[in-house]
């Protein structure tokens, strides 16, 4: 008999091979590693870190290096840092950590090779395949939530590791800390925690119990029967889930902001524009705008909001407008006594007409885009722009040309000049931070894991309706035990439907 194998045919050698099963496990896990460190050396090449206030890593597209940081590798061994570094151990630096992720790659890529070579294990090499599922799932579970304890209680609360990187509300004192454990048992039996650490340690103390648990116990026939768990595609489908879940969660966390994705890291999110959290009221008295941080006016610029720029322009964000070089200061328009604000642009407007308006909302100056409405003309209504703090610091202009050119500008939220020398690489388009690229892979990611879990687990449930092939009770069989396509000496016993 001729069995036609379909497009999957290396799936079905896998899912009938431990040996090799295994071994695509390593390859997949040597991928992951060999990339991350490959990219982080390339950022490591081409990031200039001088100016981490006009010219930060999330304005150069920086996508692993942010990554490594916030957990607490701040440090190179070329005498720069992106923050205060708490510790002085050459060990937890971007570099040794680079090449430790080099190493680890290459010896999963050996010990890959040599699990498909020799893939007949006399631990696997039996008559029957036996495979315990369920001690395999619990093993699984123990190992990676005693991993996540580890995580919680041993480096980020400082025990062993040197911490995470926190910061405050408005993104400007951030560094790498050590984040203690909060726990506090209310009197409704309800278990609080703030703390990303507190996640970590309940997270993994739950996972390892359960995980300990189901070594212990075993599921009733009913059960095991019912979410075919003696399957491995059944398996699969189950553990697929946790993928696709993480992803979407990690998206969301990443596109909306946490405290786990800061913005001295990632650049601000949609958010910080769309709802102007970095723009100070202009009632401010005028001395304080010469003592904002710099830091703090560059993330009031659109050209640092994630939504502003296509997914698929490449290259970084300085390409779109250049790396800033001076902050000219913060423009205040008006009318005689009348203070005005000019409207800003919205993150996915191209182009949006100049309009200034007053306290109330009221159009009062614009920019006209013919000749034909020129009511409310900025020659005609005699508008001044004043700057505070910045180069321009207390600098007055009343020439429409001069006030027109800073109302475009202004816009774009705080005014900006860029260094000329790198005018040749500059095309005017924006683009997206890493924070986008990083949500949008991840939904995709999740999408596709996502509608491969579905695909999986009906073939598992269903498996008697699409061969056309029923099993007898799995009642009858040791409890883990699979089925092996073209084993001849199986005990299992098939009817035809």
């Amino acid at each position: 008999m001729q069995v036609s194998l379909p497009w999957f045919r290396v799936h079905i050698v896998i899912l009938n091979d431990p040996g090799r099963l295994i071994s695509s496990h390593i390859m997949h896990t040597a991928l992951v590693a060999g990339w991350s460190a490959l990219m982080l050396l390339y950022e490591l090449i081409t990031i200039d870190p001088t100016d981490p206030v006009y010219n930060p890593i999330w304005r150069q597209a920086a996508y692993t290096l942010p990554f490594i940081s916030r957990i607490g590798i701040i440090r190179s061994l070329f005498s720069w840092s992106l923050g205060i570094d708490p510790t002085s151990n050459l060990i937890w630096t971007y570099e040794t950590m680079n090449t430790a992720h080099i190493l680890l790659s290459g010896l999963l890529i050996l010990a890959a090779f040599w699990h498909w070579a020799y893939w007949d294990l006399d631990v696997f090499f039996t008559s029957i395949l036996r495979l315990d599922l369920n001690q395999i799932l619990s093993i699984h579970l123990t190992l990676a939530s005693s991993l996540c304890l580890g995580f919680g209680l041993a480096h980020l609360s400082g025990f062993l590791g040197p911490g995470m990187w926190t910061s405050d509300s408005l993104n400007l004192v951030g560094s790498i800390r050590f984040v203690k454990a909060t726990f506090n048992l209310q009197a409704h039996t309800r278990l609080a925690y703030g703390v990303i650490s507190s996640h970590h340690i309940i997270a993994g103390l739950l996972g390892t119990s359960i995980g300990l648990w189901h070594i212990t116990f075993r599921p009733a026939s009913f059960l095991y029967n019912l979410l075919s768990m003696g399957k491995l595609e059944s398996i699969l489908s189950s553990s697929i889930t946790a993928v696709f879940f993480t992803a979407f969660l990690i998206s969301a966390l990443m596109w909306y902001g946490s405290a786990h994705s800061t913005q001295e890291l990632f650049g601000p999110t949609r958010y910080s524009w769309d709802n102007g959290y970095y723009s100070l009221d202009t009632k401010i008295v005028l001395r304080a705008w010469k003592t904002l941080p710099d830091k703090l006016v560059l993330y009031d610029y659109i050209g640092s909001n994630p939504a502003k720029g296509g997914l698929f322009r490449s290259g970084p964000m300085l390409k779109g407008s250049g790396i800033v070089q001076n902050w000219l200061g913060h423009a205040s328009f008006s009318m005689g006594t009348l203070s005005l604000s000019i409207r800003r642009m919205p993150a996915f407007f191209e182009s949006f007409p100049v309009i200034l308006i007053d306290q109330r909302s009221t159009l009062r100056a614009d920019i006209a885009f013919r000749r034909s409405t020129c009511t409310y003309s900025m020659e005609e209504s005699e508008i001044e722009v004043y700057f505070s703090g910045g180069c321009l610091n207390g600098t007055e202009y009343s020439t429409p040309s001069l006030v027109k050119a800073y109302a475009r500008k202004a816009q774009f939220g705080q005014i900006f000049t860029f260094d000329k020398k790198t005018s040749r690489l500059v095309d005017g388009v924006f683009r997206t931070s890493a924070r986008g690229w990083y949500s949008f892979s991840h939904i995709a990611l999740a999408l596709c894991f996502f509608f491969g879990h579905l695909w999986h687990a009906t073939r598992a449930i269903f498996q008697d309706i699409w061969t056309g092939v029923r099993f007898e009770s799995q009642a009858k069989q040791e409890y883990g035990r699979n089925e092996k396509l073209g084993d001849k000496t199986s005990s299992t016993k098939a009817t035809l439907i």
